[in-house]
């Protein structure tokens, strides 16, 4: 990133994920002193939290603290701490939603409830190995979640009570948001409708608001931003989230599985219901309308078919990609010099990464 002492993205994320190891190796510790046989709920939590990622939330939680503070602040090393819980609460998510999906892969491995399953398998043990691994993953997730509020709370305990009180609502509203939208998310599927508008409604809260808009206002509440910070923190994160997820939307359909890590397609065998489907959908003759509409939650779809269902899609992905650059530029453009300089340039930068990503 830019500025005289920001960290780079890599170096960032190194401290992050530092900060995440720390955290795991003394959890890990206490929770196998348990029991043995906990061991391998343990690697799993390592794992859907160490093997790969973005650190995304963590980096903008990061930069939302910047907008207000300079680089090496006396703070620093807490909300490096803070902003990793984020991590943790993500990982719960995934975890969560892989199992809802009923998505075999993430990040190029096998999803949480699938190696338990298959843990269950090799095992010989009686009863469904289906089960227990639904049943391991569900666990899982609720204790990454559990971690999550511990590893925030020791990590904002030092802080200054007003700054530590804001920084807890935000993560709390953070947790309450990524449910609401994920069970928006989960009925717009159930219905089965394909409404440009609902589509919207579950980017703000699943999208927009959990991965950059409270990300950002923890990080800032740390820091002890004023209102017209987190305003206009509010008003990028809000276009920039929006972004980010329709490129997501995008890449489920149109990515490469050997960048993305999930194989292409699966976003229209899950049936979900994207704004990218819904404009398609709308601006489809009756034949083909008819044919995406049948497409889309077939869980049974070739890769022939998603090959042809891609060009039915292609006029709604130009649309798409006019609104991600759109939605990008306009998250710069809430930015004001009431904003520290080199954040203004790192959160500048963060969202033409996040808009054009290819992963």
């Amino acid at each position: 990133m830019p500025g005289s002492h920001s960290p780079a993205p890599a170096s960032l994320a190194g401290l992050v994920t530092e900060q995440l190891r720390r955290f795991l190796d003394a959890q890990i510790d206490q929770l196998t002193e348990l029991s043995p046989d906990l061991a391998p709920l343990a690697e799993a939590a390592r794992r859907s939290v160490l093997d790969g990622g973005k650190r995304l939330r963590p980096t903008f939680g990061y930069w939302g603290w910047r907008a207000v503070q300079p680089a090496g602040a006396a703070d620093e090393e807490l909300v490096l701490a803070a902003v990793a819980s984020l991590e943790l609460l993500h990982a719960c998510a995934l975890v969560h939603d892989d199992v809802m999906d009923a998505s075999a892969t993430r990040r190029g491995r096998p999803a949480a409830h699938v190696e338990f399953a298959r843990q269950h398998a090799a095992a010989g043990w009686p009863g469904s190995a289906e089960t227990f691994g639904t049943a391991g993953a569900i666990l899982l997730g609720d204790l990454l979640l559990s971690w999550a509020g511990q590893m925030l709370a020791g990590a904002i305990r030092a802080l200054p009570a007003g700054r530590a009180a804001a920084a807890e609502r935000e993560f709390d509203r953070m947790r309450s948001e990524v449910v609401a939208g994920q069970f928006l998310d989960v009925l717009a599927q159930s219905r089965g409708r394909f409404d440009p508008d609902e589509a919207l409604r579950v980017i703000r809260l699943k999208t927009s608001m959990y991965t950059v808009v409270r990300p950002l206002l923890l990080g800032a509440t740390a820091g002890g931003a004023p209102a017209q910070v987190q305003a206009e923190l509010t008003d990028y994160g809000n276009a920039l989230g929006e972004a980010f997820q329709l490129r997501d939307d995008l890449l489920g359909v149109f990515g490469d599985p050997e960048e993305t890590g999930k194989p292409a397609g699966d976003d229209l065998r899950e049936g979900k219901r994207t704004l990218l489907v819904a404009l398609a959908v709308a601006g489809a003759e009756p034949g083909q309308r008819q044919r995406i509409e049948a497409a889309v939650g077939n869980a049974e779809l070739t890769e022939a078919d998603v090959v042809a269902l891609r060009q039915l899609l292609a006029p709604a992905a130009e649309q798409v990609e006019r609104r991600i650059a759109d939605r990008a530029a306009a998250a710069v453009g809430q930015l004001s010099p009431a904003i520290r300089p080199d954040a203004r340039e790192a959160l500048a930068e963060l969202a033409e990464a996040a808009a054009h990503r290819r992963f």
